[in-house]
């Protein structure tokens, strides 16, 4: 019998998953499916034929941690996915300063290393905006993230200078069309389209994660939309068995990626009543089955 490992937290408690959906489905096409927890104690990784990391939310509180533990998965027998490469190139926004290189759009993007308050109010002025973003480089679930209004209290600029003490900060204008539209997710697995989702936050809010209140809800998007999304899988190293594009439309009306979710993303699997179905073939082709 084959056994699968979906990796994720001690508890999901306040987090939305939908991850029972494909459960349901491996398991009905013969397959033993566990929900293991990435800081479980002396788990035996060799029992597992596949690990298909889901939903460890909370990683990015302790990164190095978790890519230890994901080292240490991909030493055994068992297939990891998304690959540990994958991982290690995903976990940094770094990877963003690739994608511009490789001639795909992203939103414009400052680096700031240990950010000063003088620093901060200086972003203003290069990204020629009232509004930014500012966000750690290695982040999750919209921790840590700033939404600073030029004309913002010293306060809030010097508590996030403190929260970037010794870290590396990007810094972006913030999407005016997020707020007006929404932000768009379209899911891929094994890099063929999927389905998408558009996500728009809840008032006076940025953040589009429905733990914090933002609206989830199916979308069609175009073919040039979806052409453009799969066109920045290109640039990761590897294939993926599981990838979600968030893309957010600029001041000109035209896409840029907002991030590449290639570790743990939330794939919405309930808007679409064939995703689950999809993912679940997806998985049984990586196991060759």
């Amino acid at each position: 019998m084959t056994h699968v490992a979906f990796l994720t937290m001690d508890s999901l408690d306040g987090f939305v998953a939908y991850d029972s959906l494909v459960i349901e489905i491996l398991r009905q096409k013969g397959m033993t499916v566990e929900e293991v927890s990435w800081r479980a104690i002396n788990t035996d990784w060799d029992r597992f034929d596949l690990v298909v990391i889901r939903s460890p939310w909370d990683y990015q509180q302790h990164c190095d941690d978790f890519l230890r533990v994901l080292e240490e998965i991909d030493s055994r027998r068992c297939d990891l996915q998304n690959s540990l490469e994958i991982v290690r190139w995903n976990v940094r926004k770094t990877y963003l300063q690739q994608l511009e290189q490789a001639g795909i759009r992203i939103i414009p993007t400052l680096w700031l290393q240990s950010p000063s308050t003088s620093d901060i109010d200086n972003v203003f002025e290069k990204l020629n905006c009232q509004e930014v973003v500012l966000k750690p480089v290695v982040g999750a679930n919209a921790d840590d993230a700033f939404w600073l209004r030029r004309d913002g209290s010293s306060e809030t600029f010097e508590l996030a200078a403190r929260t970037f003490r010794n870290r590396l900060a990007l810094a972006q204008p913030f999407v005016e069309s997020v707020n007006s539209y929404g932000e768009v997710s379209l899911i891929f697995f094994e890099g063929q389209y999927s389905h998408s989702v558009l996500k728009t936050p809840k008032s006076g809010d940025f953040r589009v994660q429905e733990e914090h209140g933002g609206k989830i809800q199916a979308v069609e998007p175009t073919s040039d939309l979806i052409e453009f999304a799969q066109s920045s899988l290109t640039v990761v190293p590897g294939k993926t068995l599981y990838a979600r594009v968030d893309v957010v439309f600029l001041a000109d009306g035209q896409p840029a990626i907002m991030e590449l979710e290639l570790i743990e993303p939330s794939l919405y699997l309930s808007f679409d009543e064939h995703a689950p179905i999809r993912f679940a073939d997806a998985i049984q082709r990586q196991l060759g089955e």
